[in-house]
């Protein structure tokens, strides 16, 4: 089963639960799905496409949660992280920092960046390698720690 249609039969099982929390983030993550299937014209919509769009919807999330949190509107954040929570059921599992510390690694000596300057380099080879397998904000948090400042 695809993702949209996982997607769809958990939100049928969530109203028959009355899960409300869940129902809310399911419909959200649905409404994207088929905003992208018009934009395309198709009839569904391909995992990858629905895996950059989860991932859009979560760095949403996370954003909002920061903004909330900064205004003290804890009943906005708890939605927030309701939603965050389905989401991220959906997506693969984001690799550790250990693993990725190593990635950067490997992309530094690929890339033969030498100092922080170079950091664009280094940031296109570690996601061209491991697109969905990483945070950007920490794969950029380690590129800035282990190349020099230049």
């Amino acid at each position: 089963m695809s993702i949209f249609d996982d997607v769809s039969a958990h939100m049928k099982d969530a109203m028959k639960s009355g899960d409300k929390a869940r129902l809310a983030g399911l419909r959200n993550i649905r409404a994207a799905f088929i905003e992208a299937i018009k934009v395309d014209g198709s009839a569904t919509l391909a995992d990858d496409a629905a895996e950059t769009i989860l991932r859009r919807l979560a760095k949403q999330r996370r954003e909002s949660i920061d903004a909330y949190e900064a205004g003290g509107r804890t009943d906005l954040v708890a939605e927030e992280q309701a939603e965050l929570v389905v989401i991220e059921a959906y997506l693969p599992k984001q690799a550790d920092e250990a693993t990725v510390r190593g990635w950067v690694s490997d992309a530094i000596a690929a890339s033969g960046a030498t100092s922080t300057k170079e950091m664009g380099k280094v940031m296109a080879a570690l996601m061209a390698a491991h697109k969905g397998e990483v945070d950007g904000k920490l794969a950029n948090r380690l590129v800035r720690e282990l190349l020099p400042a230049g």
